[in-house]
């Protein structure tokens, strides 16, 4: 059986003492079958919100959604959302309902729920009430419309990315008709917001699943970001590829780890790829300055996504720095270090490993050993006890050049930018004394430090 909170527990018996049925519902039923964590613990019932709030007088509620029936309810273990048994008006905007009608049946309120997966219930004693398959479509793995599907995802078109995701995340197929349908309705997304079709986006790109999701329902993502249609199919005519462009970034968006981050970043790496192409004289292709191509699309994708700036920013980044070589002495893995941050250079090293995870095998061997040695530079640098990997670490500062005698301005920055350089290279040490005598041989001699000297 499965075991409910007692911070939830509570709350259903409460309302049960008051007369009145509670269930859990949704997300929280289907995860807690799989075995799974909920993240969050829903309840539905027979209560009006007035009802619901009399009846577990007491607690601290908060009226999140009271004109669609949902108050949350504080408690102790966290959170708990109750939410009248309802129906739904009708869907005008492909989002949601012009009105909602409470009704005093729970098997109202599950028929108009998305898919068999989320339609079940579960009461206090943990008897699950199923109507429409969802026990066993999860023992399948399976994605199912609740009844009819164009109706599912013409009222609310989210429920397109919704199906997408759960797929994704549960290593779920989806049912022929539903997949069918989903297909056929994309074009309502245009109707959503952007910030709710971004954050679908990233679960459906950090899930285990995302590989096959990605290249069986490439349309839908085309859908919302139409700037990587083209690469469908688009033969990279290179003895280093094995695959056209879609292919390639959809297999490396799933070869790197499951953050967003890095996912984002390799679906799309490759977006500046066909206005750069071209083919040499013996028919080979090329995509010289694609990166920097790439960076700047992506750069206007996720702005019309509404991403969030950090997010935006190291995307973008790491598309412009990912066909850049990797390391190979420990004078590159420093300066790398220093340009990027330990965080972003490692980042960019599981761009680089991603990026060559489906190519032609005597290139991923090769590739593979390079990786791994430019791994082992950037962890040996990181390692140094007194590293220098930036302006911050350097052994003096902008105010022990303007000590030297030098005025407030751009020689500063230049001075200690020089300084950085050399030690970069391993020809200055990271020491003090060294370094304010080399920023003296670098200002020609010429420091007039006041106060008669450092």
């Amino acid at each position: 059986m499965t075991r409910i909170p007692s911070y939830v527990k509570d709350v259903m018996e409460q309302l049960g003492r008051a007369g009145f049925a509670a269930y859990l519902v949704g997300g929280c039923v289907r995860d807690s079958l799989l075995g799974l964590e909920p993240h969050d613990w829903d309840l539905c019932t027979d209560a009006l919100p007035e009802q619901t709030e009399r009846a577990l007088d007491g607690r601290r509620i908060i009226e999140t959604g009271i004109r669609h029936g949902t108050v949350t309810v504080l408690t102790p273990g966290g959170p708990v959302e109750v939410t009248t048994f309802r129906t739904d008006g009708a869907y005008l905007d492909n989002r949601r309902p012009e009105h909602v009608t409470f009704v005093p049946r729970l098997e109202d309120d599950l028929a108009r729920r998305d898919f068999t997966v989320n339609a079940m219930a579960m009461g206090p004693d943990g008897a699950v009430v199923d109507l429409y398959g969802g026990q066993a479509d999860l023992r399948a793995g399976v994605i199912r419309c609740v009844g009819e599907a164009d109706r599912r995802f013409s009222e609310d078109a989210l429920r397109v990315l919704r199906a997408l995701r759960f797929a994704s995340r549960l290593r779920f197929s989806i049912e022929p008709a539903t997949a069918e349908s989903l297909l056929k309705n994309r074009a309502l997304l245009d109707n959503i917001a952007a910030e709710r079709i971004f954050s679908e986006l990233l679960g459906i790109l950090t899930g285990p699943g995302v590989e096959r999701v990605l290249l069986t329902f490439a349309p839908v993502i085309f859908q919302i970001i139409p700037e990587l249609a083209c690469e469908a199919g688009f033969d990279q005519r290179n003895p280093y590829h094995i695959h056209d462009v879609w292919t390639h970034s959809a297999l490396a968006a799933a070869a790197t780890p499951p953050d967003a981050v890095l996912r984002l970043t390799m679906l799309l790496h490759d977006v500046g790829k066909p206005e750069t192409f071209f083919t040499d004289q013996t028919g080979v292709g090329h995509f010289y300055g694609h990166a920097q191509a790439g960076a700047a699309k992506a750069e206007a994708i996720l702005r019309r996504l509404r991403c969030d700036n950090a997010t935006r920013e190291r995307v973008c980044l790491l598309i412009a720095r990912h066909a850049d070589p990797p390391p190979r002495t420990p004078k590159a893995a420093r300066r790398l270090l220093a340009k990027l941050g330990p965080d972003t250079a490692r980042q960019l090293e599981a761009c680089w490993r991603a990026d060559c995870a489906d190519r032609a095998q005597d290139v991923k061997t090769r590739n593979a050993a390079l990786f791994d040695q430019a791994h082992g530079l950037l962890e040996d640098a990181l390692a140094q006890p007194e590293a220098c990997l930036g302006l911050k670490s350097l052994a003096v500062s902008g105010r022990d050049i303007l000590a030297l005698g030098v005025p407030e301005g751009p020689a500063v920055g230049r001075t200690l930018q020089a300084l950085l350089d050399e030690v970069l290279d391993g020809t200055l040490p990271n020491e003090r004394g060294p370094l304010l005598d080399r920023a003296r041989a670098l200002l020609g001699g010429d420091c007039n430090p006041p106060g008669g000297g450092i």
